[in-house]
């Protein structure tokens, strides 16, 4: 990572020719089981969408979406191809240590790739997890999809650290089950170690 600021940083690798690697074409192959197995909604949270196919997808299936992402280039692009497809996902350019928190919170909140490049940048992984429970309604669900140091990128959130940044009272039913994530490297897929956790929102009163 270099020393500019993320949203420089990012806008930056959208503008570029070559798409960032993350950017596949459509959801993780890794969130294809969330979403047949039916997503809680119908207020739905995609933290950190890039050009916003994950949240795209999630508006196919008849949810209300919201996309956030800190670079004003990839709501951009997300915003024209919602257009493009009729569909009323709302993007908006936000930091994730600072999405605002609505007067009902969501029902599912989804974190594809967010968490493990907040934890290479340090300082903003506490702010951003202490507000994820403020977001996320009661009895709601958390899908955190993250590369694993076994992938040998030199960074990652092995399962341990994942699971640990999700402690009761305010979570409830974490797993952490080992998945790969899909990259795209010029014309080469490249599949990397990831970990995707699950977390339900604690009910009111607990």
């Amino acid at each position: 990572m270099t020393d500019e600021p993320d949203d420089v940083h990012y806008d930056r690798l959208y503008r570029a020719t070559d798409r960032p690697p993350w950017e596949i074409g459509g959801p993780q192959p890794a969130l294809a089981e969330v979403l047949d197995a039916g997503v809680r909604g119908p207020r739905v949270l995609d933290v950190g969408c890039g050009t916003g196919e994950l949240a795209l997808a999630l508006a196919r299936l008849g949810h209300d979406v919201t996309g956030v992402d800190i670079s004003p280039v990839a709501i951009g692009q997300a915003r024209a191809k919602a257009a493009g497809a009729g569909l009323p996902v709302r993007f908006e350019v936000c930091d994730a240590t600072a999405i605002p928190v609505p007067p009902v919170p969501y029902d599912s909140v989804f974190d594809s790739g967010l968490l493990h490049s907040l934890d290479r940048r340090g300082a903003a992984v506490r702010d951003y997890l202490a507000l994820l429970p403020r977001l996320t309604a009661p009895g709601g669900a958390v899908f955190v999809l993250a590369v694993s140091p076994e992938a040998g990128e030199g960074w990652g959130l092995d399962a341990g650290t994942l699971r640990a940044a999700f402690p009761g009272p305010d979570w409830t039913h974490v797993t952490v089950e080992p998945v790969d994530v899909l990259a795209r490297v010029g014309r080469a897929d490249l599949h990397l170690a990831a970990n995707l956790l699950r977390a339900t929102r604690a009910p009111a009163g607990l």
